[in-house]
């Protein structure tokens, strides 16, 4: 048969219902709609087929043999489309909340606080994709991106998580007795990046240095950036938060600072969230108010 010559789905939803329960009512009550509505769409299925598919000379309907035949045909397709949406949306519970983030954040912020979460959610699983690359957020794919900047990206749902400026900085191991730097001078110096990112040409050039780092530019994965800068192998860029203590304490010295708009920003896509993103989001949202 032609796609286009089927009846309509409500038709063979209501007369399914009504081969199961033999009643309209309770066929009715089954969809939640009124008999007369299920009355309405059984004689609307008969004048599309042609086929009488109830016989009404009793005191209460019956299937034709005809009917019987399609009852059971449509048992079996609904039974099936059933299990199959059933599969596939255990399937999309099951699945892990899939995060992408940058491994600096995974490593100085979340993986610190992520015992907390596992210990009141054992239910939920996470699935960590460290990388600086921009991702889509798509049904099916990644479910929450954590992103650095001022939060105007097209297309998704932002909100600060974390305020903290970029800053340049290096170990006092690295800088010696000198105080003052100026962007030229820093150029100089060895620097850090994480793997992906070109922040220290990208600096260097908004402030007028013509060249990337003279002395070598080190790339690493953003969980060895901040050892290597404690360490004085590098100058480098990064959100102020990370650094604070050591700033504080006198270990690392802050160079400059960049605008205070920017943050760490939690990305959702324009879709809604399984329920076990949804409580991966609250609970980040917590965390972050907590600061």
């Amino acid at each position: 048969m032609n796609w286009l010559d089927m009846p309509p789905l409500a038709a063979l939803r209501a007369f399914s219902a009504f081969a199961e329960t033999r009643n309209v009512v309770e066929a009715g009550n089954s969809l939640n709609v009124s008999h007369a509505a299920i009355s309405q769409q059984l004689r609307a299925l008969e004048k599309h087929l042609g086929v009488a598919l109830l016989d009404r000379s009793g005191k209460s309907m019956t299937l034709t043999l005809e009917g019987e035949r399609l009852a059971r045909s449509l048992h079996l397709g609904f039974g099936a489309i059933g299990d199959a949406v059933a599969e596939l949306t255990q399937s999309k519970q099951d699945r892990p909340v899939h995060v992408s983030l940058t491994s600096s954040f995974a490593a100085s912020w979340l993986m610190p606080r992520l015992p907390a979460f596992q210990a009141e959610h054992l239910d939920i699983q996470l699935a960590l994709d460290p990388s600086p690359d921009l991702v889509s957020l798509r049904p099916g794919g990644v479910d929450v991106a954590i992103r650095y900047g001022t939060g105007s990206w097209p297309g998704v749902c932002s909100e600060m998580l974390l305020p903290s400026p970029m800053v340049i900085v290096a170990a006092r191991v690295l800088l010696g007795e000198k105080t003052s730097w100026t962007p030229d001078e820093l150029s100089e110096l060895p620097w850090l990046e994480e793997f992906g990112t070109t922040e220290a040409t990208n600096w260097l050039s908004r402030r007028g240095v013509g060249h990337g780092p003279s002395a070598g530019r080190i790339s690493l994965p953003g969980n060895l950036l901040l050892d290597g800068l404690r360490a004085g192998q590098g100058v480098t860029v990064t959100a102020r938060h990370f650094v604070e203590h050591d700033i504080t304490s006198g270990q690392i010295v802050e160079l400059f600072r960049e605008p205070e708009n920017s943050g760490y920003h939690l990305v959702t896509g324009d879709f809604p969230l399984r329920p076990a993103a949804k409580t991966f989001v609250g609970w980040l949202r917590r965390q972050a108010d907590r600061m």
